[in-house]
C-alpha cells in the first residue's frame, strides 16, 4: 500500500455560496485524511453490486459504456451454487475482456438454511455458515468458481474467510485470488477492522451509517481496502450518501465506491422469476454510479481514480498460518 499522493482539496458542497453569505464551515482538519492509497496510484475504485448473472452483466457493461462510468469491480449477491458452470464461464470471460474484477458469494448462509434464530428478532447468527456443512459448501463455492477462473470470492463468516485465507496460502486457491468481506457482516470499529485484515480480508465492506470520524479512526489502524455503499439497499439502512463522496474519499481511502441501490425489492437469491426486476435494478445502480460521479467532478475530486484494471490490496497484515 503507497502512500496517497498530495493532491488539491476537493470543494465541499454549497462552498462557494455559503461562504458569500456567511455561513463558510471550518477548513478539514488534514490530520482526518487517510494517508493511504491503492497500490499503484489512486485513492478509490468503483464497484457495481447485486449483478445476479450473464443477463444482468450484460445489461450493466452495456449502461457503463453508454454512461461512460468506470468499473473495476462487478460483485453478485445470490451465490456461486445459483449459477451454472457455463453462466460462471460466461461472466468471466465477459468481465475479462474489459479487465473488470467478477466477485461471486460463497456458500450457504445463515439467513437460508432451517436455523430458526436469525429468524427472530435478535437475527441470531446473521450470515455464517452454521456448522461444518456449511462451511464445506463454502470452500466447495471457492474451489469451483476459481476453477472457472473467478478471482474475487464474497464471504460473510469469519472461519470461513480464515479457512479460504489458509487454501490460498496453501495452494488451494491461487494466490492471487482476493477476499470480499460481505457487508452484511462489516466491522463498525477499528478494532474489528484490524482482525478481519488479519484474517485475510482484502477488502471490507463497512456499514453505510459509519461517520467521517469512524473512516478516520479505522484508517489510523489498518490500510486494508474499503467497501462502502455510496447508496444502500433498504436491508442495509438504504442510506443515500452521493454529497458525502468526496469526504468519504478523503477520509477512507483506499474506498471502492459502491452503487447500491435503495428503494428496491429484494433479489437474492435470484432466479427468472425475478428477471425484469433484476435487469431494471442493475442498469439503475449503474445511472446511480454516474451520479455520484459527476458529483466528485463537480467538486474537484474525480482525479484520485484508481488506474482501471488494478484490482490487487498491496501489502496487508496477517496472522500467522501455524503449520
Amino acid at each position: 500500500m503507497t502512500d496517497a499522493p498530495a493532491t488539491a482539496a476537493a470543494r465541499r458542497p454549497g462552498e462557494q455560496a455559503l461562504t458569500a453569505l456567511g455561513l463558510a464551515a471550518p477548513a478539514p482538519d488534514p490530520a482526518d485524511a487517510s494517508p493511504h492509497s491503492f497500490p499503484g496510484g489512486g485513492r478509490w475504485r468503483t464497484e457495481i453490486p447485486s449483478c445476479e448473472g450473464p443477463e444482468a452483466l450484460g445489461v450493466v457493461l452495456k449502461e457503463s459504456s453508454r454512461l461512460d462510468v468506470p468499473i473495476h469491480r462487478i460483485s453478485q449477491g445470490s451465490g456461486v451454487w445459483m449459477l451454472t458452470d457455463a453462466e460462471i464461464t460466461e461472466m468471466v470471460e465477459a468481465t475479462a475482456e474489459r479487465d473488470i474484477e467478477l466477485c461471486l458469494f460463497t456458500g450457504p448462509r445463515g439467513t437460508w438454511d432451517i436455523g430458526g434464530s436469525t429468524r427472530t428478532d435478535s437475527g441470531g447468527a446473521g450470515l455464517r455458515a452454521r456448522g461444518h456443512a456449511a462451511v464445506a459448501g463454502c470452500v466447495e463455492d471457492a474451489v469451483r468458481a476459481s476453477e472457472l477462473g473467478v478471482k474475487c470470492l464474497l464471504v460473510a463468516d469469519e472461519g470461513v474467510l480464515w479457512t479460504l485465507h489458509r487454501a490460498r496460502a496453501a495452494g488451494i486457491l491461487p494466490a492471487d485470488t482476493t477476499l470480499k468481506l460481505s457487508a452484511l457482516v462489516g466491522p463498525v470499529n477499528p478494532a474489528s477492522y484490524a482482525v478481519y485484515e488479519r484474517l485475510g480480508a482484502d477488502s471490507i465492506n463497512v456499514p453505510s451509517d459509519l461517520t467521517p470520524d469512524h473512516l478516520t479512526e479505522i484508517r489510523r489502524v489498518s490500510a486494508a481496502p474499503m467497501d462502502m455503499y455510496i447508496e444502500a439497499p433498504d436491508d442495509l439502512g438504504g442510506y443515500v450518501r452521493m454529497y458525502e463522496v468526496a469526504e468519504l474519499v478523503r477520509r477512507g481511502a483506499p474506498l471502492y465506491l459502491k452503487f447500491g441501490l435503495s428503494k428496491a425489492p429484494g433479489i437474492y437469491p435470484y432466479g427468472h422469476h425475478l428477471r425484469e426486476l433484476t435487469l431494471a435494478t442493475a442498469k439503475e445502480r449503474v445511472r446511480r454510479g454516474r451520479l455520484a460521479l459527476d458529483l466528485l467532478a463537480r467538486h474537484g475530486a474525480d482525479g484520485d481514480m484508481a488506474p482501471l484494471g488494478t484490482r490487487l490490496p498491496g501489502p496487508l497484515n496477517r496472522f500467522e498460518i501455524s503449520s
